[in-house]
């Protein structure tokens, strides 16, 4: 079970929400789904397919920075 369910949807870097929401309409947009305005109409399967493409193109871009720099990472 996830840690601290009830706030599971919370964007962890605020200042990110934007650069986020932006990423989900592109990544929308390439998939031909319209993320703008009443998304309640989507199904599950598009928002899903959506969410999945970010998680993997984020972590592209995190396994890009990691090899390119000797920075250690820790958790907060």
């Amino acid at each position: 079970m996830a840690r601290n369910s009830s706030n599971n949807n919370q964007t962890l870097v605020p200042e990110a929400k934007q650069a986020l929401r932006s990423f989900r309409d592109q990544i929308a947009s390439e998939f031909g789904i319209d993320f703008s305005g009443y998304n309640g109409d989507k199904t599950a399967r598009e928002c899903g397919s959506v969410g999945g493409e970010m998680v993997r193109r984020l972590i592209e871009q995190a396994e890009r920075n990691m090899s390119t720099t000797t920075t250690t990472y820790t958790r907060r």
